[in-house]
């Protein structure tokens, strides 16, 4: 079974209208009618969008026409991860039997709802991305507001006051039912309401009744499909005793149905308000806001280090420091909201991105500056954490703590998790059948009868030898081998238990390098000697946390040995670290962990020869820029 879509340019008389407006009589909540493409989710947004006029102008500027200034294309707003994106489309379409497949008007000419979904499609990367979601995530993207999420049935005693305010505020809000299993996606429930399908909150009113106080509330569904009496009633008018509040009860446009409050919390199951600001709902008084934004990735095997149900790895996950410094309540505590997003998934769906199960938990902590250990989280609980890990684009959650210090730590619930995948780096090895020679003779066969063949020779003892091999070798290259077998040799004969072939041509380039102080690309036999000195000291860093006898160390393991090895060292750094020397099972063998190390060191060396004045700052032209990194 197929189906054939077209693309249809909507200014021609033969296509789909004759007077194509983008706005006819104003953006309202019956401009948006769910087409074939399911995302009701974007669609109840939209409906909450259109109820804040000026939140709806910044989305949708309506100084748009297909007349006057008319150049075939429309723009919108979004934002978009800290900032406003400008989202520009042409005006063409997808149309079946020259009607409009996915999102539309009621009325036939009215065009603004369709680019404005199209628009959003672009941003995502298709429309296909847009098929489920949650509500939460385009009112995000339309306000840069903070997003709270209520499970219904363990709501606060007061979420009624709670969601009229919201209103008020121009706040956007969305509900929907939850769906128990799989197969009960988009069935009804007994008073007509569709299970997983996403309804806008429009409007919330009290009004006197003849007898008792009337709490309403007022739902759309975007499929503009009246539902049956047994949840909509056109009484609510004739209750009211003012003629004011009759007007406002009428009976309303198709698919807008009030319902009493005790009836709203029995049929829905989840809500969610966006507010434009996150000046609390529980307060009249409008509140100043500090925001502080944090940008960060979990990278495999580095910094994505799970819950705490994984004491081992938990602490490698980024940490951010807060500081609460005055209460704001009468219970003098300060009220913070925190909100996790994970960013593009949507977006990377089509290379098969899904959505993680994210969470996050706040500690109490003084003073400490550095990557709180292992240890801290095995002996101190959080103080707050959110309620539950969600595979959700974003997790929120507001908490009343203490002034002081803390720290809060995002993680995904498993390790090993990635968020923003950075590209795989990839390296060419020499093949190592290939051999230069000197004077016809193959160069290692060469150099290795002249080495001694006794494991148990001291460096003394074989440092002759060592400076009768590094005068013969002239040739840069020759020399580079010639080193590359002077180290390999004792390593693979004094030390049966790291099971490595040696370290590779690249390695030693990277180790004369480091200690090649006057750049003749040549060692003396005093470079030579510190040079091997520091490799024995790096090795029993690596034996020491190799603990499996695997001649590798996992990459959480690599941070405490860097540590110890004598490099203090960032997040960013070590997600660095892990991309370039680790391999697929995110481990680091003996060769990639001394190439590490030598790098380090190089690169730290390098540094404080330029800063000559010892405050950490250094200034480079082009040419020492590239001189510092190309031989490094």
């Amino acid at each position: 079974m197929f189906q054939f879509f077209s693309w249809s340019y909507i200014p021609k008389q033969q296509d789909i209208c004759s007077n194509p407006q983008f706005i006819l009589g104003g953006a309202n909540r019956t401009d948006i009618c769910q087409g074939d493409l399911g995302d009701c989710w974007l669609l109840a947004a939209i409906t909450c969008l259109t109820l804040n006029d000026i939140v709806l102008k910044r989305v949708v500027p309506h100084d748009q026409s297909f007349t006057e200034n008319y150049a075939g294309i429309f723009h919108f707003q979004f934002w978009r991860y800290g900032e406003w994106v400008d989202v520009v489309v042409d005006d063409r379409l997808p149309t079946y039997k020259n009607q409009l497949v996915f999102t539309r008007s009621g009325q036939k000419n009215e065009f603004w709802s369709a680019l404005l979904e199209k628009a959003y499609a672009k941003l995502h990367g298709t429309y296909e991305a847009l098929k489920g979601g949650n509500s939460l995530e385009a009112m995000e993207d339309f306000t840069g507001g903070v997003t709270e999420f209520f499970e219904i049935t363990e709501a606060p005693k007061d979420l009624y006051n709670i969601m009229r305010k919201a209103l008020k505020r121009g706040s956007l809000m969305s509900c929907a039912i939850d769906i128990l299993v799989p197969t009960a996606q988009r069935t009804k429930t007994a008073s007509g309401l569709v299970r997983g399908h996403a309804y806008s909150v429009t409007g919330v009113e009290q009004v006197d009744g003849k007898d008792l106080m009337i709490r309403l509330v007022r739902v759309r569904d975007p499929w503009g499909v009246a539902l049956p009496p047994a949840c909509k009633s056109n009484d609510w008018a004739a209750l009211a005793t003012s003629e004011q509040d009759k007007e406002r009860l009428r009976p309303t446009e198709q698919g807008e149905f009030w319902m009493c409050f005790e009836e709203f919390k029995k049929n829905f199951t989840k809500l969610e308000i966006c507010n434009v600001t996150p000046d609390t709902l529980e307060d009249d008084k409008m509140l100043k806001w500090n925001v502080t934004t944090h940008e960060g990735r979990w990278v495999k095997g580095c910094s994505a280090g799970g819950c705490r149900n994984f004491p081992d790895t938990y602490w490698t996950n980024p940490q951010f420091r807060l500081v609460l410094l005055e209460a704001d309540t009468k219970e003098k505590t300060c009220t913070v909201v925190v909100a996790l997003m994970q960013k593009d998934r949507r977006k990377e769906r089509c290379s098969g991105a899904t959505l993680h199960n994210i969470g996050f938990a706040i500690y109490e902590m003084k003073g400490n500056q550095q990557q709180l250990p292992k240890d801290f989280f095995i002996y101190n609980a959080s103080t707050a954490r959110c309620k539950s890990y969600a595979n959700m684009r974003e997790v929120t959650e507001r908490f009343c703590l203490k002034p002081g210090e803390y720290v809060i730590i995002p993680s995904t619930f498993d390790p090993h998790k990635e968020i923003l995948k950075p590209q795989q780096n990839r390296t060419l090895f020499l093949n190592e059948s290939v051999f230069l020679t000197n004077g016809g003779e193959p160069m290692i066969e060469w150099t290795c009868r002249l080495m001694p063949m006794n494991s148990e020779l001291s460096l003394i003892e074989w440092l002759p030898n060592v400076s009768k091999i590094l005068l013969s070798a002239t040739d840069s290259l020759l020399y580079v081998f010639v080193c590359r077998v002077l180290i390999i040799y004792p390593f693979l004969s004094s030390d049966k238990a790291l099971k490595t072939e040696g370290f590779s041509l690249e390695s030693c380039r990277s180790m004369i390098a480091l200690m090649d102080t006057d750049g003749t690309g040549h060692l003396n036999l005093q470079e030579f000697k510190h040079l091997w000195n520091k490799i024995k000291k790096w090795k029993l860093v690596f034996t020491r946390f190799d603990t499996d006898k695997s001649s590798t160390i996992s990459s959480f393991e690599m941070r405490n040995a860097l540590t110890e090895a004598g490099f203090q060292l960032n997040n960013q750094l070590y997600d660095i670290i892990c991309m370039r020397y680790a391999n697929e099972h995110m481990e680091m063998d003996f060769d990639s962990y001394i190439s590490c190390l030598v790098r380090l060191e190089g690169m730290f060396r390098a540094f404080r020869a330029f800063d000559k004045d010892g405050d950490g700052i250094i200034k480079l032209n082009v040419f020492e820029w590239l001189q510092l990194t190309m031989y490094a």
